[in-house]
């Protein structure tokens, strides 16, 4: 199973761009620790280097469409800006969507076709009146018909009838793709800055690192040779 994931800094400033980058890698390694693949399909950089305008992943594996949801909507990103130290905001934000990439083609095959020998009316003589020389042509996996009555020939009607179905096919396919290219373009217009489904925030440093460099300071000083102890003055019995 797999799912792919729009992740996009809008109209957003810069820090937006690089809010997306930090969250990509953040959702990268939370996919997996859940045992999913991710793969970036197509990238559009920012204008600071390690920055991104939008990024499409694709995520793999069970549980895919789960995941894609708990990453899906608007994104924060808190933390400081690391171009402008004046600026007080720190809430940056991106929109994250799920969309259609891979569309399937439409396999044009003449058995998917049924034909319909019809009548039709108008003038063209008593041949055509009468005659069934019309065609009516179905594409069962599309619903699309058409009817051709252009010649006195049932054969050439049926063929003009293929040709007309094949097109319509293909034209059909192209307009889905147009279709789901402008919906995937629409996300990046429909980021909402507040109301956050999700906040990340960059990980604390390690508050554990000052105990190990006193623990070693200590394991340092145990290691080094005791000073001589002074030895205390005992008397004698000779010296009383």
């Amino acid at each position: 199973m797999s799912v792919h994931l729009l992740l996009s800094a809008g109209r957003g400033p810069q820090e937006c761009a690089w809010a997306l980058a930090q969250l990509l890698h953040r959702l990268e390694r939370d996919a997996t620790r859940r045992g999913l693949q991710t793969h970036r399909a197509h990238t559009v950089p920012g204008d600071r280097p390690g920055t991104y305008r939008s990024v499409l992943v694709r995520i793999e594996g069970d549980g895919a469409e789960a995941f894609a949801a708990s990453w899906t909507g608007t994104l924060c990103w808190q933390a400081h800006s690391p171009y402008r130290a004046t600026t007080g905001r720190k809430n940056w934000y991106v929109i994250a969507q799920p969309c259609q990439v891979d569309i399937p083609r439409t396999t044009f095959t003449d058995a998917d076709v049924d034909i319909v020998a019809c009548r039709t009316g108008g003038p063209g003589g008593q041949h055509r009146n009468k005659a069934s020389t019309a065609v009516r042509a179905t594409h069962r996996p599309t619903g699309i018909v058409v009817v051709v009555d252009t010649e006195r020939q049932f054969s050439l009607n049926r063929s003009i009838a293929m040709r007309l179905l094949r097109q319509r096919v293909e034209h059909g396919d192209q307009a889905a793709e147009r279709a789901v290219t402008t919906a995937r373009w629409r996300i990046h217009d429909e980021l909402v800055r507040g109301n956050p489904t999700r906040i990340e925030r960059p990980e604390p440093p390690n508050q554990d690192l000052a105990p190990q460099k006193r623990t070693r300071q200590r394991r340092r000083q145990s290691t080094r040779p005791r000073p001589p102890r002074e030895e205390s003055f005992i008397r004698r019995p000779e010296d009383r």
